[in-house]
């Protein structure tokens, strides 16, 4: 089993300033599974440390990423045709490319929970492989 990490909590984990840095820097540092990371995640979360931090911290996520801390998992081929049918489904909920991958990959990798804050969007996501999902932080 792994832990799926969607933007939010592996955003909060670098953002000292961020209301649920300690929430979810104690999920990410206390997990004793792998931690996935999609890589559409990479490409938010490198948008907002662009935004609101410095170019040191998408460094210092790099070199965690580089030593294993984090397992960078990419879209194939096959999850796009998942995707697609995901952002058609949900399209009046806002469903956008990377919850619609985190999902896909969620559902290929067979796990059950995701850890992320949206929990709007992931709320209403229904997965193939389980009833519901996990969604941590609880």
């Amino acid at each position: 089993m792994a832990l799926v990490l969607d933007s939010g909590p592996l955003y909060a984990a670098l953002d000292r300033t961020d209301a649920n840095h300690r929430v979810c820097r104690r999920l990410i540092e206390a997990a004793t599974e792998p931690l996935i990371v999609p890589s559409p995640v990479l490409v938010e979360v490198d948008y907002w440390i662009q935004q609101r931090l410095h170019p040191g911290i998408l460094v210092a996520l790099l070199d965690d990423i580089a030593a294993g801390a984090f397992a960078v998992e990419d879209v194939l081929r096959e999850d796009y045709r998942r995707i697609r049918d995901i952002c058609d489904r949900y399209a009046d909920a806002d469903i956008g490319f990377v919850d619609a991958a985190v999902l896909a990959i969620v559902e290929r990798l067979n796990e059950t929970k995701v850890a992320t804050l949206d929990r709007r969007h992931f709320g209403l996501l229904r997965p193939r492989h389980v009833d519901t999902l996990t969604l941590l932080p609880a």
